[in-house]
């Protein structure tokens, strides 16, 4: 199912681009400009099996892309530049910010050099329990247990179920079943506690994955005394907040920027919805960012920026720079708007 999916995304996307649909569309779908979600910047991994896969470009598309954005006149902005022309419509050139979430060593180490060079702003969305390597990727922690496995068991639905997984396809099926079963869980706590326990089963340290993958505290700090650089809040725990309670939901968000600011001496104004979809960030989300009082709130629902989005700064579209189409053709049919405006029905607004 994945791979089908993907197989008809790049056929739009090809189609969009070499019928000149996306030239004819971006005068009327385009918007203003766009926020850019990224997460991996890094060398490809070698394996057959790399269901996340889609939340990693390589260093070379990375360069070719902020470079590709400057040739073609647009402003990189900050996300306060950003807010700025939003809140004073002061909308007379286009604009693209670019965003990284979670706070990946990868971040600094690669995507930062490519950045510096070109002068081009920032900004990290840091989930706090990672660089304090109290987080759980638990996205992670269920591909490496399929990925070491050639059977593994799982409770599902109350009942004991044992799934087997030799193969590089059934891996890949197995983790598109488990994983949307997994965010299907009413409650973040039951995602949490199954992941624990499988990796527990099966010998994975599940929180191993934040002191190998993410910045620490004096990495961030580097970054952070950069001026293109800006720290955005992105949770403590890196929780769907729309399956948590009401006040356990606003805890994270401020709690994660009261830490922030206590390590940093920054305060962060600007925050990431963890995971960012419809089921994980909603209008209750909004309302509480915007009631806690950062400036911007991004989402992970495809979309451009248009004038409107001044009156709905705590709901942020974005457009994902996704690892399996890693083609410049593709981000420029992206940020011309027809793709995103075909996936929500040409409405402007995707929250």
């Amino acid at each position: 199912m994945a791979a089908l999916k993907r197989t008809i995304v790049r056929g739009g996307l090809e189609s969009l681009y070499f019928t000149g649909a996306h030239h004819v569309l971006r005068p009327l779908v385009g918007g203003v400009g766009a926020i850019l979600t990224l997460h991996h910047v890094r060398p490809p991994r070698p394996g057959r099996f790399q269901p996340n896969r889609l939340l990693e470009i390589t260093p070379q598309f990375f360069s070719r892309v902020v470079h590709d954005l400057r040739e073609s006149g647009v402003d990189l902005v900050s996300l306060d530049e950003m807010h700025r022309r939003l809140t004073e419509q002061d909308l007379s050139r286009r604009f693209i910010c670019l965003t990284f979430d979670d706070g990946y060593r990868d971040t600094l180490q690669t995507a930062y050099p490519i950045l510096k060079k070109e002068g081009a702003p920032f900004a990290v969305y840091v989930a706090t329990s990672f660089p304090d390597r109290l987080g759980e990727l638990w996205w992670l922690a269920l591909e490496e247990v399929i990925a070491r496995n050639s059977r593994i068991g799982l409770a599902i639905d109350g009942r004991n179920q044992t799934f087997d997984c030799a193969t590089v396809a059934d891996k890949r099926a197995l983790y598109e079943e488990l994983y949307w079963w997994l965010r299907a869980r009413p409650t973040e706590a039951e995602v949490r506690e199954t992941v624990r326990n499988l990796a527990a089963c099966y010998c994975v340290d599940i929180v191993a994955f934040c002191k190998d993958l993410c910045m620490n505290w004096q990495e961030l700090a580097e970054l952070a005394a950069d001026p293109l650089v800006t720290i955005g809040a992105h949770t403590v725990n890196h929780p769907m907040l729309a399956k948590l309670p009401d006040q356990a939901a606003r805890s994270e968000m401020e709690m994660s920027r009261s830490v922030i600011e206590a390590v940093l001496a920054k305060r962060p104004e600007h925050l990431a919805f963890p995971v960012g979809d419809r089921t994980s960030a909603g209008p209750r989300e909004f309302a509480a960012a915007a009631q806690l009082g950062f400036k911007t709130a991004v989402t992970t629902q495809p979309g451009m920026l248009f004038p409107h989005h001044g009156k709905r700064l705590t709901a942020l579209p974005r457009i994902s720079l996704n690892g399996e189409y890693q083609r410049l053709r593709y981000v420029r049919v992206l940020l011309s708007g027809s793709a995103t405006a075909m996936w929500n029905g040409f409405r402007s607004d995707a929250a």
